[in-house]
């Protein structure tokens, strides 16, 4: 048997991107080579445009009922407000960004993909290698049970910002790391901040915060690369202290967290890694796969969700036209430069999130603080909000 598409890698732009083809009565298949889902919270905004997308599959609904709506984002440096970013206008139905946990998006995409094609999602099922065709794509795997074979007309690689799928293909994807280091935590909520997103702009570093349901909301905390503890705590990647990230938050914001609450701590890098091609053939890179930015202002998992919406009618036209046994090498050409100014552009916001929130002097600071406020208090305010609900992305 021939799928329409198989995709390779189970997260949250896979399942998407599997779902959304089922909804055009496409064959799909899901080969995801960890056996359990993870249950990490990890990202957490979903975007309006990705809203958007999700409902075509039936998903926003549901999601939006369980996330907290983020409205406004407030910005805050020295003790003072500077200003606030209100998203009542980025949409006519999602004037908000949906504030989740990935492992519960994740969960109600495949309950989602289950409904649309069931049992299209095989766990424990790791890709070994492929060969394209001129008319189809084999596929060699490797689950539980031993070998696995398959065939597709196309093939969606979603595995991850380490893709060894793209590996495979030999497609260059150049990595550029970032010295900023981060550590984030989720602990029960008792600032009295609200459903309001907390950008804080402080000379020793950013400190952001988002509320969560369930009461809880998350902190994220650029590292003093001159503090020997923070360097530490970020180095290995382990999960720093909740005491740490409490006591950075102190520190730089005056507000008291609980660490003793904390549900959830991690330390993160930043690098941008952008694949040269994203499509080889009959194989397109989606997601991380595709492109992987500064996870600073949450556009990384919208972006891929993104990447599938816009891929799933290009795959549906080419399947439409002699069953897809015939590839028009250009096919993908509109799609693919359409993307790649669209990253570019994701890219460029999410550099200067990072900048903004990076360690300054008393001067730049001052200079900073004033530009900032000036900017939440124009007409230019208007233009923030849709940039950072990924408006013209």
């Amino acid at each position: 048997m021939t799928h329409d598409v198989v995709v390779v890698g189970g997260g949250p732009v896979g399942v998407l991107a599997a779902a959304l083809l089922a909804a055009r009565g496409l064959d799909v298949a899901v080969w995801e080579r960890r056996a359990e889902a993870p249950s990490l919270s990890r990202a957490i905004g979903v975007h309006p445009p990705s809203l958007d997308v999700l409902d075509r599959v039936g998903a926003a609904e549901p999601l939006v009922a369980d996330a907290v709506p983020v409205r406004r984002g407030v910005a805050r440096s020295g003790g003072r407000t500077l200003g606030t970013v209100s998203f009542d206008r980025a949409h006519p139905r999602w004037p908000f960004v949906a504030a989740l946990p990935q492992h519960r998006t994740e969960q109600l995409l495949r309950d989602r993909l289950e409904s649309l094609a069931p049992g299209s999602l095989r766990r424990g099922l790791s890709l070994d290698g492929l060969e394209q065709e001129p008319d189809r794509v084999l596929l060699r795997g490797t689950s539980d049970d031993g070998p696995v074979e398959a065939a597709a007309r196309f093939v969606l690689a979603a595995d991850g910002a380490r893709s060894p799928l793209r590996d495979a293909l030999g497609i260059d994807a150049p990595l550029r790391r970032y010295p900023d280091r981060y550590v984030m935590c989720d602990v029960a909520d008792d600032t009295g901040l609200g459903a309001d997103a907390v950008v804080h702009l402080e000379r020793r570093g950013v400190v952001e915060s988002f509320p969560l349901p369930g009461g809880v909301r998350r902190f994220v905390v650029l590292l003093d690369p001159d503090a020997p503890g923070d360097g530490l705590a970020a180095e290995g990647g382990a999960a720093p202290d909740a005491e740490l990230v409490a006591g950075l938050v102190a520190e730089r914001t005056g507000l008291d967290i609980d660490p003793g609450t904390a549900t959830m701590t991690s330390a993160f890098g930043v690098q941008r890694r952008l694949a040269r091609r994203t499509v080889a053939g009959r194989v397109v890179l989606i997601g991380d796969a595709a492109h992987e930015i500064s996870p600073i202002g949450g556009q990384g998992m919208n972006l891929g969700w993104l990447d599938a919406d816009a891929v799933a009618p290009v795959l549906a036209r080419a399947l439409r036209s002699a069953g897809g046994r015939r590839l028009d090498p250009t096919v993908f050409r509109a799609y693919e430069e359409a993307r790649r100014r669209s990253v570019a552009r994701s890219a460029r916001q999410a550099e200067i999130n990072m900048a903004l929130g990076r360690p300054v002097g008393p001067v730049v600071g001052a200079t900073r603080q004033v530009g900032l406020s000036a900017a939440l208090h124009l007409p230019t305010r208007r233009l923030l909000a849709s940039l950072y609900s990924m408006r013209f992305v």
